[in-house]
């Protein structure tokens, strides 16, 4: 992504924000719906149609619906966008750490975050997840339980940087013992 296009993004994040901006979401994508049901494929359809202004705004503004596809996009940006709405859930967010086609920048956004980390169900996702980048994953292993450790130790779905750094934390964990 270039410089120019990053800009042009946040000018349309920033329109949106103030409210003056000339995308027009459809509100029942935007309201929270009493009972909760499943995703429509003519709700897909519709956000597949929008523009790219229209799907940031939605990601900003949207209901959970509307998040759990967005979140799918295969534009980065939006995924990123999907994390700054402010009715995200912490449901929500384990969803997403737990799916293995998003993107390692959004899971690294999660594990960076000040709040959802403190939830272990996510740390472990993101752990396991093996699109997080090692960096974020290996700062987690250390707080994991010795169950987690002994399964990551053992697990061939992580990268080689996190099972090895789990089994030497149980290696150390046993010698105290």
């Amino acid at each position: 992504m270039t410089e120019t296009q990053l800009q042009e993004y946040e000018a349309i994040v920033a329109s949106v924000e103030r409210g003056d901006d000339p995308y027009v979401v459809p509100e029942e994508l935007v309201e929270e719906p009493e009972p909760p049901k499943p995703i429509n494929k003519s709700m897909y359809a519709v956000i597949l149609a929008m523009a790219i202004g229209e799907k940031l705004k939605l990601a900003l503004k949207g209901n959970r619906d509307a998040r759990m596809i967005l979140i799918r996009d295969s534009n980065q940006l939006i995924q990123r966008f999907v994390l700054l709405n402010p009715r995200i859930t912490d449901d929500e967010i384990l969803m997403i750490a737990r799916n293995r086609n998003v993107e390692g920048e959004v899971l690294r956004k999660i594990g960076d975050h000040k709040y959802w980390p403190r939830n272990y169900q996510v740390k472990l996702s993101l752990v396991s997840n093996p699109k997080t980048p090692v960096s974020t994953a290996i700062h987690f292993v250390n707080t994991l339980a010795e169950r987690d450790l002994r399964f990551l130790a053992k697990s061939k779905n992580v990268s080689a940087a996190v099972t090895s750094h789990a089994k030497r934390l149980l290696f150390y964990k046993g010698k105290k013992e």
